[in-house]
C-alpha cells in the first residue's frame, strides 16, 4: 500500500509542477539531431576550443607579467628613484656633487642589482 501512495503522491507533484508553458517548450526541442545542427556544432566546437586556448595564453601572458616583468620593472625604476633621491640629498645636505660617470654602466649595474634577487 506505501508503494501505492507513493506513486500517486508522486504523480501528483509532476502534475502540479508540469504547466502548458514547460510542456510545450519540452515538445519544441527536436527530438534527433539533424546534419545541419552536426556542422553547426563542430563550428562551435572549434570557436570554443580557439577561445578557451585564447584565454588560457592571456592568463599565462597575465602570470608573466604579475610575476616577472612588473618586479623587474618596478625594482629597477625603484633603485633608480632611490640613487636619484639620495643623489639629490647629498647635494643639499653636504656640498658635494655626485656625478655618474659612465651612464651606461651605471644602467647596467642598476639592472644586473635588479635581478640579482629574481
Amino acid at each position: 500500500m506505501s508503494g501505492v501512495s507513493q506513486a500517486s503522491f508522486v504523480e501528483a507533484n509532476i502534475e502540479d509542477d508540469a504547466s502548458p508553458s514547460s510542456l510545450s517548450e519540452v515538445d519544441s526541442l527536436p527530438s534527433s539531431p539533424t546534419t545541419s545542427s552536426l556542422e553547426g556544432t563542430t563550428e562551435d566546437e572549434e570557436e570554443s576550443d580557439a577561445e578557451r586556448e585564447w584565454k588560457e595564453s592571456l592568463q599565462q601572458l597575465e602570470l608573466l607579467l604579475t610575476m616577472v616583468v612588473v618586479p623587474y620593472v618596478g625594482k629597477y625604476l625603484g633603485r633608480k628613484c632611490a640613487y636619484w633621491g639620495w643623489a639629490k640629498f647629498m647635494e643639499w645636505k653636504y656640498p658635494v656633487e655626485v656625478v655618474v660617470t659612465s651612464e651606461k654602466t651605471f644602467k647596467g649595474t642598476g639592472a644586473v642589482e635588479a635581478a640579482a634577487s629574481i
